[in-house]
């Protein structure tokens, strides 16, 4: 029997959301405001990943792993705090963070996570 995979928001390039045998694999998260500051960029980026982690039957307590690409370092003590604040209630996730180039030079970061399905009891 092969398991089902689930595909969500799709387009010719890639889905925001694919599901497989209960883990759920977001696209890399990033702002909707490209002129924003740091904070901003990061609080929309938590946000959409709160919202794509409700439509696939998750949230960020069921976080597996993460990895967070900063454009500057510099603005690394800002995401850190802000992740923990996040997450404070919450186990933490593995976790990996990298300074890139962005396709966006707008963009501060991105953030891609995996996470678990809640189960249904």
């Amino acid at each position: 029997m092969t398991a089902h995979i689930q595909r969500f928001d799709s387009n010719d390039y890639l889905s925001e959301i694919t599901i497989f045998n209960q883990v759920v694999y977001l696209a890399g998260q990033v702002p909707n405001t490209d002129t924003a500051d740091i904070q901003t960029q990061t609080k929309e980026v938590l946000d959409n990943i709160d919202a794509m982690l409700a439509k696939a039957n998750s949230d960020k307590s069921r976080l597996l792993t993460a990895q967070i690409f900063i454009k500057d370092l510099a603005d690394f003590a800002v995401v850190n705090s802000m992740w923990g604040d996040w997450l404070a209630d919450c186990p933490k996730p593995t976790r990996a963070t990298v300074k890139a180039e962005l396709v966006n030079p707008l963009w501060k970061l991105e953030i891609v996570v995996v996470a678990a399905q809640n189960t249904i009891d």
